[in-house]
């Protein structure tokens, strides 16, 4: 097989190992190291199935695509929606079985957001307040509280 640098992806053909991509994470002067990371069906799978491979039996191998590439356009913002509903959801979650927290969250994220003209404070700290709520909200919403 041609040179292999680090990133390559290849597939096995005849080789000793699952099926699935691999992307090549090490090279040294006699093995390569492999990480899986799609299935047999190019699917991304987060393994963490580490192979060294002789650089003699890289001849079972054939080079592919990185299964990262040629996503669907619209995979990005299905996903995006995904996880703000989840996100949503684990918030609403801790406000209903803690509310104090989630409600200082929402507290400083309106005031900071809405309380310009109402509360007299400088437009500086109401950002600071609003990017402070919005920061909660985010932490808690991931389940980290």
């Amino acid at each position: 097989m041609a040179d292999i640098a680090v990133y390559d992806h290849l597939r096995p053909t005849t080789a000793d190992v699952p099926p699935g991509v691999y992307r090549v994470v090490g090279t040294a002067s006699e093995s390569v190291t492999l990480l899986r990371v799609a299935d047999g069906d190019g699917r991304r799978a987060h393994t963490g199935d580490i192979h060294t491979v002789a650089r003699r039996d890289l001849d079972g191998f054939e080079p592919t695509e990185n299964p990262d590439g040629g996503r669907p356009l619209d995979l990005a913002p299905r996903s995006l929606a995904k996880n703000a509903y989840w996100s949503l959801r684990t918030f609403l979650t801790t406000l209903a079985a803690d509310p104090v927290p989630s409600t200082i969250a929402l507290t400083l994220f309106v005031v900071g957001r809405f309380g310009g003209g109402v509360v007299p404070l400088p437009g500086t700290v109401l950002f600071g307040l609003y990017l402070a709520g919005l920061g909660a909200i985010v932490y808690i919403g991931t389940g980290h509280y």
